[in-house]
């Protein structure tokens, strides 16, 4: 007999339906699945086994095969062995095709028939809307995930024979429910702010600008200085993300399998510190199954690298298409995928190889030339991306022992969003959000400054060398200090300030 039963499997950040076909068919028993499935969905037959027959129904000795289409794509985790077994049992007859044609499954199967939460449900259920399908029936651990999305209803199993017996009208499912707005203001909480920070208030300022403008930024200090501390608390005030943002969000983490076991929802900006010894992959996403990088981990929220010129060269160098693009193109032999990255990257480093260059407590032990290779470890093109580069010195002893009150964190985020207000009046029919993400003829609308800002330019461009991607940097930033102050003009004190945010463009001493 046949029997067909529908599943789906993530494709990038979006979903594609797998139809499940079980045949079953006279002759030796034999167990066969195709349709390019990998390891886990091939071991996938020992457990639907001892699950059907742990939940004290019939395995048929047969020959059984199991057909994963479309069959040009390969089927890799263990989600499909709930659809697979529900196959089964509707091939023998024990659930109606027209019962099980009504739903889609997924779960992975323990030998005693419980079904575990599987990764990637959420883009599933997005886009189950657009199949022939009445319901998603998934683990009850994925329920509140999938729930999110409005449509279908999704409802929450734990074993197998819940799940027969749902089909089979002896046992009713409610749907699972979420309430977003609730789990939006659950994360409203930040465990961090920026009072806690003493001093440093140009680099607070700088940090103000970046996430007005959504900009990226680079600290350059002493260690101790407290680079790694200012950028922990940068996602506290950046604007809360929209419900839109948070699925995007979480449907990444979704794909990666890294959504906590007690949260349906990232409704917070994320902040990402991997290690300098990341590797390419890591950073960027791939492997021989593709998988979301840090990049994609960080979208929407803030992506930290630490110790910057402690990363591979190559590995940073792959940075530039994200920034640019905000989105990572992944191309294999047999597929190409697409994962967003918009981010904000926030770096920090070193003056030196020392550490101590114009630290008046500590001399200095490097010569211009390891200076110099030093700083070369980040290319010219990649420095240019980084549109705020701010030192940030080592704090006196009374800063410390007497810290001079700081705004928190909710009141700097209150100008970021109103900043962000004016931005996204500004651009609502440009398909841009934020001033980081002008393009070239955005800057003669609404970035070109008077004849004394002009000529302004002019000087530092010629004095400094400035490339043309330095020059419209500056323009950004000069757009967003001007939000922040709510000029509808750049005016000269914009660029200005804007300038001094360059500090790597200056000479080594």
């Amino acid at each position: 007999m046949l029997a067909k039963v529908l599943a789906g499997a993530p494709l990038g950040i979006d979903a594609y339906p797998v139809e499940v076909e079980v045949d079953i068919a006279q002759g030796l028993p034999q167990f066969a699945t195709v349709g390019l499935p990998d390891g886990a969905v091939k071991e996938s037959k020992d457990r639907i086994k001892s699950a059907i027959k742990n939940s004290g129904y019939d395995f048929p000795t047969r020959r059984i095969t199991i057909n994963l289409a479309p069959a040009d794509i390969r089927k890799d985790g263990a989600a499909f062995d709930l659809p697979m077994a529900i196959g089964l049992l509707t091939a023998t007859g024990l659930i109606a095709p027209e019962q099980s044609g009504r739903f889609l499954f997924m779960g992975e199967l323990s030998l005693d028939g419980r079904i575990k939460p599987v990764r990637g449900l959420l883009p599933v259920a997005a886009a189950a809307g657009r199949w022939p399908v009445e319901g998603l029936i998934v683990p009850a651990a994925n329920a509140e995930e999938g729930a999110l999305v409005d449509g279908l209803p999704v409802y929450p199993v734990n074993t197998l024979g819940e799940v027969v017996d749902f089909l089979a009208g002896k046992q009713p499912l409610e749907p699972c429910r979420v309430d977003v707005p609730a789990l939006l203001r659950a994360a409203a909480v930040d465990e961090v702010d920026f009072n806690e920070v003493n001093g440093q208030q140009h680099v607070k300022r700088a940090m103000e600008v970046a996430a007005a403008g959504g900009h990226n930024l680079l600290m350059v200090g002493p260690p101790g200085s407290g680079k790694t501390m200012l950028a922990r608390r940068l996602p506290t005030i950046l604007p809360e993300p929209s419900f839109a943002e948070a699925l995007e969000t979480t449907k990444v983490h979704s794909i990666a399998g890294l959504l906590p076991a007690d949260q349906a929802l990232i409704a917070r900006r994320i902040f990402r510190s991997p290690h300098h010894t990341i590797s390419d992959a890591g950073l960027i996403g791939g492997g021989a199954h593709p998988r979301p990088g840090e990049v994609s981990l960080a979208h929407h929220g803030v992506l930290f690298l630490d110790e910057m010129p402690e990363f591979k060269k190559n590995v940073l160098e792959m940075l530039r298409q994200p920034l640019e693009d905000g989105q990572v193109c992944i191309s294999r032999a047999a597929q190409s995928l697409t994962y967003p990255a918009s981010f904000m990257l926030v770096a920090a480093m070193n003056p030196c190889p020392c550490g101590f260059l114009g630290d008046p407590q500590h001399a200095c032990s490097c010569t211009p030339l390891s200076i110099q290779r030093y700083r070369t470890k980040l290319s010219g093109p990649l420095l240019d991306r980084l549109d705020l580069q701010v030192e940030v010195p080592r704090l006196a002893h009374h800063e410390l022992a007497e810290p001079a009150p700081a705004e928190a964190s909710a009141t700097v985020r209150m100008r970021v969003e109103a900043a962000r207000v004016l931005q996204r009046e500004r651009f609502h029919k440009e398909g841009v959000h934020c001033n980081a993400r002008m393009r070239p003829r955005h800057l003669q609308r609404f970035c070109k400054p008077d004849a004394a800002g002009q000529t302004l330019l002019e000087k530092v461009t010629d004095r400094l060398g400035l490339s043309a991607r330095s020059y419209t940097r500056i323009l950004k930033v000069a757009r967003t200090i001007a939000d922040l102050a709510g000029s509808e003009r750049v005016e000269i004190a914009h660029l200005a300030e804007a300038i001094q945010y360059r500090s790597l463009d200056r000479r080594v001493p």
